[in-house]
């Protein structure tokens, strides 16, 4: 007896293998939710700073909880001041506090600050600028840590299993709306107890109108 055999390509193994494979644990895994923040300008501050500008002994009240759970926007705020004596006035303390200042801004805080922001992930200040930190109690002055955070995704090990990606990973967002756009390189941050999460600067979510957006989409890169 002779047995007929033809060749089949490789895409077309690939899809019967899917098939039998999802068929046999009930469907594809659920779509994770996915929420797009835009993170206006904020401060991170250490300690020793929160008491340099509040006073000793002195602790950050918790405004509003943020999305990723345990992180959360303080009432405090503080004047961020750069050359030539340009300042913000309000700008917003995060919660809790870190080893190391940060202060995150969007490009056009820097041009009203007169300060070149690099683009950094957060926690990478190696070379960057400083500022002067002013609050009711005293001030701090800076000599690096002013950066544009890097736009990125947060996401858990289920969440980067089911995107396909790992840290460190690139992935595109696309938003759909009035000014619909592509966000290219987000940077992938994995990490555990950790939420689904866009991080945007206030600039970029006003470019692409997010607060009217249709629907969003997170893409990784081929």
């Amino acid at each position: 007896m002779s047995i007929a055999t033809s060749t089949i390509d490789r895409s077309a193994v690939e899809r019967i293998v899917r098939e039998i494979v999802l068929a046999r644990v009930g469907g594809p895994p659920e779509k994770p939710n996915l929420v797009v923040s835009v993170s206006a300008r904020h401060v991170h501050l250490t300690d020793a700073a929160v008491e340099t500008l509040f006073g000793a002994g002195y602790k950050l009240t918790v405004a509003k909880e943020l999305y990723q759970e345990g992180h959360f926007a303080a009432e405090e705020t503080v004047m961020v001041v750069g050359p030539r004596r340009r300042m913000l006035p309000t700008v917003r303390i995060l919660g809790p506090t870190r080893p190391e200042i940060q202060v995150e801004l969007a490009i056009t805080d820097g041009i009203s600050l007169g300060i070149e922001l690099p683009v950094r992930a957060s926690g990478d200040i190696e070379g960057t600028p400083g500022c002067v930190l002013v609050g009711p109690k005293g001030v701090v002055e800076l000599n690096r840590g002013v950066i544009r955070a890097e736009r990125h995704v947060h996401l858990s090990p289920a969440d980067a299993e089911f995107y396909g990606v790992a840290d460190g990973d690139r992935m595109d967002l696309r938003v759909d709306s009035r000014c619909s756009t592509t966000f290219h390189d987000l940077l992938v941050r994995v990490g555990e107890r950790i939420k689904l999460e866009v991080h945007l600067d206030t600039d970029e979510g006003n470019a692409c109108d997010i607060d009217h957006a249709a629907g969003v989409e997170l893409l990784k890169r081929s």
